[in-house]
């Protein structure tokens, strides 16, 4: 199982990665036979390091910036968990998405499963 702040320092490092609009950096932070399913219930499983990097490819270019909205937290498991804010736009319009994240680390500290929660009532106009 991977310490806490591995998992901590890479779900920054996700933060960071968007914000400097570096998919490889995202890409990286995967498994290779990791899994996204983005939003949960939203019927979209993003699966295998091809798949991942197509989807980060093109969320890169979407997305404005992230913002954190509380410290990122941890567990006593493989799993950390973080609430953010994206400014993206979405047909033109400018939107914020309140969301949160939890991520599934292997022992290598390579997230293998992300799961992001936002409904729609957390999507807003700008």
């Amino acid at each position: 199982m991977p310490e806490e702040s591995i998992m901590k320092k890479a779900m920054q490092r996700y933060i960071d990665g968007f914000n400097q609009k570096d998919a490889k950096a995202l890409i990286s932070l995967f498994a290779n036979n990791a899994k996204i399913e983005d939003p949960v219930g939203g019927g979209k499983i993003v699966e295998g390091i091809e798949a991942i990097t197509a989807f980060y490819e093109l969320a890169v270019t979407l997305v404005d910036k992230l913002e954190l909205a509380a410290p990122i937290r941890g567990s006593h498991s493989n799993a950390a968990a973080m609430a953010f804010t994206i400014f993206m736009k979405d047909e033109g319009q400018t939107i914020r998405i309140n969301c949160i994240d939890v991520m599934t680390f292997n022992e290598s500290g390579k997230i293998i499963d992300m799961k992001a929660y936002h409904g729609p009532s957390d999507v807003m106009e700008q």
